[in-house]
């Protein structure tokens, strides 16, 4: 099982929220990123979205401080020109969906959590949501 996973802002914006029913998949994942049996990446796209989201709900504050926590857990990988152009030319409907798919498979990840799998009609990544990776992980022990 690979130990580097990419993860989406909704992922991400169900721990940050406590979103039920998600909360409690998203905390387990970040828990095994905290003792380190999981690299935890996203993008600094993914990151600015987040922050946008948070301090709606949040204030502007409290976002930075919610994100600087998560920080410390969670990896910052670019988005590159390859990725933008691959993405504007690929089959996805939604285009950041395309740039976090096209940055995960440029920098190797093989599995890609997100809770808009229907979106990803790929093979080549794995794409689940926290619950599946965290029960596939339970089932694998």
């Amino acid at each position: 099982m690979s130990k580097k996973i990419f993860v989406d802002s909704d992922i991400i914006l169900d721990l940050l929220c406590k979103r039920e029913p998600f909360y409690a998949y998203s905390a387990e994942l970040f828990t095994l990123g905290d003792m380190e049996e999981v690299e935890l990446y996203t993008t600094s796209l993914v990151f600015a979205n987040v922050f946008y989201i948070l301090r709606k709900i949040r204030g502007n504050e409290k976002a930075k401080e919610l994100l600087r926590k998560l920080r410390i857990l969670l990896r910052i990988i670019p988005v590159g020109e390859n990725s933008v152009d691959l993405a504007l030319n690929s089959s996805f409907n939604d285009f950041e969906d395309g740039l976090q798919y096209f940055t995960a498979r440029e920098q190797g990840f093989k599995v890609l959590l997100t809770r808009n799998t229907k979106d990803y009609r790929v093979k080549d990544v794995l794409i689940q949501t926290a619950e599946e990776y965290i029960k596939m992980r339970r089932n694998s022990r």
